[in-house]
């Protein structure tokens, strides 16, 4: 119940905020920020796998509610 939830508020980050999530994760990630150069898709990819994390934890809790 508590990784769904937490699954479902990085979710839910992600579709909202990509660039902040991205950018927590790579500071957390590397040394040096100042040299990482990510290309714009990354922030897609983030808010798309922010929708599929949601629609996963929203399927399982109607599949085992």
């Amino acid at each position: 119940m508590v990784l769904r939830l937490a699954l479902l508020a990085l979710g839910v980050l992600e579709l909202l905020r990509p660039r902040k999530v991205v950018n927590f994760w790579m500071g957390l990630a590397t040394t040096d920020t100042d040299e990482i150069d990510l290309r714009p898709w990354v922030y897609t990819a983030a808010r798309v796998e922010g929708a599929l994390l949601v629609l996963w934890v929203l399927r399982r809790r109607r599949t085992s509610g």
